[in-house]
């Protein structure tokens, strides 16, 4: 049997939401709010327009190209492939979707064949994607799908699942999609400040700002964002160790800012020493006002046991309380084997709202 053959189309980012030739890229991001609709009934996971548009575009730290394909006068697919430039320079990721109505037509695919072979061209060796599992599955049942890390899992039999394992994808490791309904339950975060604090006593103070990382700090930052490729659970994942620098920092904080994001920033400093010992960042947009999203979160080796990751975070769900009392959810992910940071969000009241599955496939 033939394959059919899709015109795949590049989408061509405009200079702004207003531009004369943003209606593509309108489109494209309308469709990505559909494919979200499909799989977890809501926007929570969706981007907004502002941030996608600033977030797509490239940068000396990657680069990213999107394709559509489009039927019946409208998109009903897309795919994209990131390239990393500093670090990664084996690997590839990317992503195929097609909506429902429109699956089981060979389009996906086209996609990722397409997407296989700009990954090839670009040298990149180790491809890597992800599957989106809404609730409503055991995922310690029958019928799941385990990672090479032995945990979590995903349902087996899902369309995306079979995708990947047919086009030659290991689920390498699963991610827990957690969601927390905001204000926390009366007392909890001054139970579980006071206990953290307890522990962790007077040998650190815990700091916090808005947006831009204080000059002062700004090298210690650069360190702990760093140890996020080094220090966290990633399975037989391929990624090496990131080089960050105040620059580096200043980057990622300014594209932040430009997508329409507030950046809540709390870390634990270190009395003696000075240094940065653990840090968090809650992020909000005033197009999802409904919504809070947990950035990073890391606590460095050498100061693990103290508790500072409660710390941090309660401050940030604090201000997030304080400043802006209209979010219902706040939204953050995990690593099903990373137990103590679960241990912590579960101790907050956050609970699973869903799974990614976490696939790599090397040539």
């Amino acid at each position: 049997m033939t394959t059919p053959s899709y015109r795949i189309e590049p989408l061509f980012l405009p200079a702004s939401l207003d531009a004369p030739d943003a209606t593509d890229f309108l489109e494209f991001s309308d469709l990505s709010d559909a494919l979200a609709l499909e799989t977890w009934g809501n926007l929570d996971r969706a981007t907004p327009r502002k941030a996608r548009l600033e977030a797509w575009r490239d940068d000396d730290y990657e680069k990213l190209r999107l394709f559509f394909v489009r039927l019946d006068g409208r998109m009903v697919a897309r795919s994209w492939v990131r390239f990393t430039q500093k670090e990664n320079l084996q690997d590839a990721f990317l992503r195929v979707d097609v909506l429902d109505g429109y699956s089981g037509r060979g389009i996906g695919q086209a996609l990722l064949r397409h997407a296989e072979a700009l990954a090839a061209e670009n040298g990149r060796s180790t491809l890597q994607s992800f599957t989106e599992h809404a609730p409503g599955f055991d995922p310690d049942g029958p019928g799941i799908l385990r990672p090479g890390t032995g945990t979590g899992g995903v349902p087996a039999a899902a369309r995306g699942v079979l995708f990947a394992a047919a086009a030659g994808y290991t689920l390498e490791q699963v991610t827990r999609f957690s969601a927390l309904d905001m204000p926390p339950s009366d007392g909890v975060l001054d139970t579980l400040e006071g206990e953290a604090a307890g522990i962790a006593g007077d040998q650190y103070e815990i700091l916090g700002w808005t947006d831009r990382c204080p000059d002062e700090y700004v090298e210690e930052m650069a360190v702990l964002m760093s140890k996020m490729s080094t220090d966290t659970p990633a399975g037989a994942l391929h990624y090496d160790a990131e080089v960050w620098d105040a620059q580096r920092v200043r980057h990622v904080e300014d594209e932040w800012r430009r997508a329409g994001l507030e950046s809540l920033v709390a870390v634990a400093r270190h009395a003696s020493s000075g240094e940065l010992a653990a840090y968090s960042v809650l992020q909000h947009s005033d197009e999802k006002p409904w919504l809070a999203e947990q950035d990073d979160t890391l606590v460095a080796q050498t100061h693990r046991g103290h508790r500072l990751g409660m710390l941090v975070k309660v401050l940030n769900l604090r201000r997030l309380q304080k400043d802006h009392p209209e979010v219902e959810r706040v939204l953050t992910f995990n690593a099903a084997e990373n137990d103590h940071m679960l241990a912590i969000n579960i101790a907050l009241g956050f609970h699973a709202a869903g799974y990614d599955g976490e696939w790599q496939r090397r040539r």
